[in-house]
């Protein structure tokens, strides 16, 4: 319990204040990040619903080709056409948040000539299921370019959720409560006081007036 005085009573009324800024900071911080986060939400959604659409083609024609070249063909053309494939992963930060981003280095899809195969062993069906494999890759780097964030965000927002209803539901009330029963406490006070200070008064009147008889 507070010890009740004017001081402490003043101290809480500023401590209220500085609650309630704070619940103004957090909820400006999380509709920013909400902001952020749909904004970001947009070309994520959409680069699921191309990944959706290619991968099922890149399927489809895989297994054409699979039906004229055989599995055998196909995997020592997949060998041959191998390669490294580099991204770049940058630390980035918005309203005090970490996040990585990444970045492809180049795209994925190549032309014929660079494959390092010879295009008289394939099939225009496998031509096609290698060229939507290669979308695929650029389709999922910029799912990951958005997902980290993304993720991030979402963590970030509900952290700051739950601060503003402890501030809001426990620390504001809490501090109320206690203004509450300080004041209500000197306002006792100050009535014992003043029905001190009326009784001393009337006796010393009465004192008064028997010493003038």
């Amino acid at each position: 319990m507070i010890h009740p005085t004017r001081t402490n009573l003043l101290l809480l009324k500023d401590k209220v204040v500085s609650v309630r800024n704070s619940i103004e900071i957090l909820r400006s911080r999380r509709q920013a990040l909400i902001m952020e986060l749909m904004s970001s939400s947009t070309p994520y959604l959409e680069s699921r619903k191309k990944l959706a659409i290619l991968y099922g083609e890149a399927i489809t024609r895989l297994a054409m080709a699979q039906a004229v070249s055989g599995n055998d063909r196909i995997h020592a053309l997949a060998l041959s056409a191998r390669r490294d494939f580099d991204v770049s992963v940058v630390p980035k930060t918005i309203w005090g948040l970490s996040y990585k981003e990444i970045t492809p280095k180049g795209s994925a899809v190549r032309s014929v000539s660079q494959r390092g195969y010879d295009y008289g062993l394939t099939t225009p069906a496998l031509e096609e299921a290698i060229y939507r494999f290669e979308k695929i890759i650029d389709e999922v780097v910029a799912m990951a370019a958005h997902e980290n964030k993304i993720q991030r965000l979402g963590s970030e927002i509900k952290k700051t959720t739950r601060r503003m209803r402890v501030l809001e539901e426990r620390i504001l009330p809490r501090i109320k409560s206690q203004i509450k029963s300080i004041a209500g406490h000197l306002a006792e006070r100050e009535r014992e006081a003043h029905y001190r200070l009326k009784e001393f008064k009337k006796t010393r009147s009465q004192e008064q007036r028997a010493g003038e008889v």
